[in-house]
């Protein structure tokens, strides 16, 4: 059974969540990944004025790894947050010595099997309780094929006359694993022609002639992955270590371990560097440049949009007879993009179900092109009128907003669910209003078309993004046109389906099939449900995705219990009843948690790319530096696709290097009004837009929205 149209409506003001009660800290966390335990050793017991042993016991599954305090080329070290009793101080953490973990091209630091991470901890002198109260929050990141963020909440209470010494091995093995200064020992180094050459002497006797490995303790400096030119020169060990060619860091000295093959404990040296260094990493040079005042030609303030009629697209010779043209192609492209096709299952599962009638598809096919239509004239008047009263917003505002992508979740959860036979909606509802569904089928054509527009609109930019950017600066009857336009192509290849009798009678007959066929369709739509869940994750965090996964649960459960098609009226009202609580305890959680922006953090620098800013763009380019700028946002699909091909390939970032271009990412995927405001500025209202701007200060140059390596490579190869 396809939705019925008052259940399409009403899907929204089902978003609910379940319950969870937090597990009480306690001193073990299990994940599939690791076991944590908050361990002491305290032979003495708890002496004011004296120290004891805590640490955090990691036991990895086989193949899992966490990390050292210098992660290496990828990864984060593990961290502790104590709460510790009035007088009481933790140390930091006695990292063991790491081992090299190699990734495909990269080469991490860290540990795996049994891995204590020991810490002391000083007892105030007034110390008088019966027993020590510890609470640590720790966390780490666990990979092996994928990493896995996690954490826990521990808590430990060590009697103060008693003796603690269960972990006594365990302890004494990670003792045994610190890296330790020998008497004498000596290094230096030299910055030269790329490379650090280094030269420590007063190492062991014994590892003469070893190959040994060295783990600097700073991050950034050194290219973790190359193997060095090591030799040994009489008794003193001499090395050439690449230099990273994304270094961020220059320091005087360089704390770090160095291993031999079959020690458990490494040698901790520190390197003193002579010399000069070369120039540090592009972004590092843009933030020490000071900002201009006023800032450049080539980038805007922050806060002053500047008039859209001056931007560069709207200055171009695009008119209003070619942007229908664009509008109505793009329209009919943009039934391929990927977030539209779960819904245009929606629209083929009812052309197979109606292929022998021919007057009902054409009425569906028109009912569905006017809810398009519609729609897509109903946001751009609302995008219109909101611009008009000074708001900040652009083409795809609707998803950037993590309450919508929840919602959208929650109706394409309940699609799939009565798609795939889990309960049928006019179980839901009184028998007169359903009834009254069934005499009323083209609400649901209009509505199902309503619902494309809504996860529709961002994708549009790949195809028509200049002709967007043209239509919100003409007169409102002029860019309402073009949205009208958008809509209509969007919808004519349906339109054109259910019109032509020769297609609809290539149609299958309905038959049998149907039933696995309607199941089918549901996947499309928990495919969906993982985008937009993925979507509120870069937007609100973590805990955002918890809540609505909560509140899908919930949904699913109440929608089975009332539409359960086998359940006894006196069942349904009882488990309804159970799913109504549910939704009534969850929403406390769900609404505060989607309000979040512990997302916003995905903005930041990521790599290579730093996080965009007009100031940025401005010092850069005053200072003879090239800047490419990606507006992206994670509910764009196009976005996501150049991110992970085109500007991911080795040709174009050799190029970015070659050229000393300053990489930007603009994040939209929550509301920013500058990058709004840039966007205006460069005449688009939609992302994906990709800008080159070169030094002096003159225009960008603007890139298609489905880059290429070759259309990257040759903007930068234009550069002067």
């Amino acid at each position: 059974m396809r939705p019925r149209s008052a259940l399409v409506a009403s899907a929204f003001a089902l978003l609910a969540c379940s319950a969870a009660s937090a597990a009480a800290p306690s001193a073990v966390v299990v994940t599939p990944q690791v076991r944590a335990e908050l361990v002491v050793h305290a032979p003495e017991g708890v002496v004011p004025g004296r120290t004891i042993a805590l640490g955090l016991l990691i036991e990895h599954q086989p193949g899992w790894h966490t990390y050292w305090k210098n992660p290496g080329d990828a990864g984060l070290p593990t961290t502790f947050a104590w709460t510790l009793p009035a007088g009481a101080s933790a140390g930091e953490i006695a990292w063991p010595t790491p081992q090299r973990v190699p990734l495909g091209p990269l080469m991490n630091y860290g540990y795996d099997g049994r891995l204590l991470l020991p810490v002391e901890l000083a007892v105030p002198q007034g110390f008088a309780a019966e027993a020590l109260e510890v609470a640590l929050r720790a966390e780490w990141l666990v990979c092996r094929d994928i990493c896995i963020p996690e954490g826990g909440e521990f808590r430990l209470q060590v009697p103060a006359p008693a003796a603690s010494a269960a972990h006594a091995a365990d302890f004494d093995a990670a003792r045994a694993a610190l890296p330790v200064a020998p008497p004498g020992a000596e290094a230096g180094a030299e910055v030269a022609g790329g490379v650090l050459k280094l030269r420590v002497a007063g190492l062991p006797p014994s590892w003469k002639g070893r190959e040994l490995a060295f783990f600097p303790e700073v991050g950034g400096v050194i290219h973790n992955a190359a193997l060095p030119a090591a030799r040994w020169d009489g008794q003193d060990w001499t090395a050439e270590l690449p230099l990273d060619p994304q270094r961020s860091a220059g320091p005087a000295s360089i704390p770090a371990v160095l291993t031999a093959p079959g020690e458990t404990a490494g040698v901790r040296i520190t390197v003193a560097v002579a010399g000069t260094w070369p120039p540090v990493g592009a972004a590092a040079a843009v933030d020490t440049a000071p900002s201009p005042s006023p800032p450049a030609p080539g980038g805007a303030a922050a806060g002053n949009a500047a008039s859209p009629a001056a931007s560069p697209a709207a200055a171009g010779t695009l008119g209003l007879p070619l942007a229908l043209l664009f509008a109505l192609a793009g329209g009919a492209l943009l039934n391929l993009m990927p977030c539209v096709f779960p819904v245009l299952s929606l629209k083929v599962l009812g052309f197979a179900q109606h292929a022998g009638e021919r007057g009902r598809l054409l009425a569906g096919g028109l009912a569905y092109a006017a809810g398009v239509v519609v729609s897509f004239l109903a946001l751009a008047a609302l995008l219109l009128a909101l611009r008009a009263g000074g708001e900040q917003l652009g083409w795809g505002f609707q998803l950037q907003s993590p309450l919508v992508v929840a919602a959208l979740a929650a109706l394409f959860t309940i699609i799939g669910l009565n798609l795939a036979g889990a309960f049928e909606f006019g179980q839901l509802l009184p028998d007169r209003l359903a009834t009254m569904q069934l005499r009323h089928p083209l609400a649901d054509s209009a509505l199902t078309g309503v619902l494309a527009v809504a996860v529709a609109a961002p994708c549009t930019a790949p195809f028509m993004g200049a002709a967007l950017g043209f239509a919100v600066t003409l007169p409102a009857p002029q860019a309402l046109a073009v949205f009208g336009a958008l809509g209509l192509g969007m919808a004519l290849p349906y339109l054109a389906a259910s019109a032509w009798p020769a297609l609809a009678r290539a149609l299958p007959r309905p038959g049998p099939w149907m039933a696995t066929f309607k199941g089918s369709m549901a996947f499309p739509m928990f495919a969906t449900v993982v985008w937009l869940v993925w979507v509120l994750g870069q937007q609100a965090g973590i805990d955002a995705v918890a809540a609505l996964l909560g509140a899908l649960v919930a949904l699913a459960f109440l929608a089975w219990a009332l539409g359960g098609a086998a359940h006894a009226r006196r069942t349904r009202s009882a488990l309804g009843g159970v799913g109504a609580l549910l939704l009534a305890a969850a929403l406390a959680w769900t609404l505060p948690a989607l309000r979040s922006d512990a997302g916003v953090a995905m903005a930041a620098a990521d790599g290579d790319w730093q996080p965009w800013s007009a100031e940025r763009v401005a010092a850069a380019t005053a200072a003879g530096q090239p800047v490419f700028v990606d507006f992206t946002a994670a509910w764009c699909v196009t976005c996501q696709y150049n991110k992970r091909t085109t500007l991911a390939d080795a040709r174009v970032d050799a190029a970015f290097a070659e050229r000393r271009v300053l990489r930007l990412r603009a994040d939209w995927t929550r509301r920013d009004d500058a990058i709004t405001a840039e966007l205006a500025r460069l005449g688009r209202s939609g992302v994906p837009v990709y800008a080159l701007y070169a030094p002096g200060g003159a225009e960008p140059t603007l890139l298609t929205e489905i880059l290429s390596v070759d259309e990257v490579r040759g903007a930068l190869a234009a550069l002067p």
